[in-house]
């Protein structure tokens, strides 16, 4: 497995060996004992992961950005395999140096990559595919009344999200009415 900082302290993007042939190919999608490894190199903290998620979405579908509050905050293991997707996480914590500030990432059933945000980020992502999957570990179980959201448009964020790839982006009720970055 090979680990990618980011211009964010903590967010990490996860290239696995994948090792193929003419019958196809096989990969670890998750060691614990390698990730434990690797965050401790990077003087990390190392997650206890509790749920894993899965969801389906169409090309164009655009969901986020979206967070847990604590006690219920939770850190994500993120990875799409099946279609394509842009994923976005952005720093939410207030105290931060890099408060306000988002790093985005391509991850594909291709190319197999995975993107670790911990907590205190909100996370979003657009299908540029039909029929994406993308699953993701959490840290902690999700909890209705800890949920937030940020306007995935947010002008202050400016998240260069690819639009110019979908036709139409489709934003469920919700996320169409989430709050501004500068209210959170």
């Amino acid at each position: 497995m090979k680990i990618e900082t980011t211009k964010i302290k903590g967010l990490l993007i996860l290239q696995p060996a994948v090792f193929g042939d003419e019958r196809g190919w096989f990969m670890e999608s998750f060691n614990q004992q390698k990730f434990s490894a690797a965050l401790q190199e990077l003087n990390l903290p190392v997650p206890e992961f509790v749920q894993d998620n899965h969801s389906l979405s169409q090309k164009g579908v655009l969901r986020g950005l979206h967070y847990q509050r604590e006690p219920f905050a939770q850190g994500k293991l993120v990875r799409v395999v099946q279609g394509k997707a842009w994923d976005v996480a952005v720093d939410i914590r207030p105290d931060s140096e890099t408060y306000g500030e988002w790093v985005g990432v391509e991850l594909s059933a291709e190319n197999k990559t995975m993107f670790w945000i911990p907590e205190g980020f909100a996370h979003g992502f657009i299908a540029l595919e039909d029929n994406t999957q993308f699953l993701y570990k959490t840290t902690n179980y999700y909890n209705k009344e800890s949920e937030g959201a940020i306007i995935w448009n947010d002008p202050d964020l400016a998240i260069e999200w690819p639009l110019a790839s979908v036709e139409n982006v489709l934003v469920s009720e919700k996320d169409q009415i989430a709050s501004p970055f500068k209210t959170q």
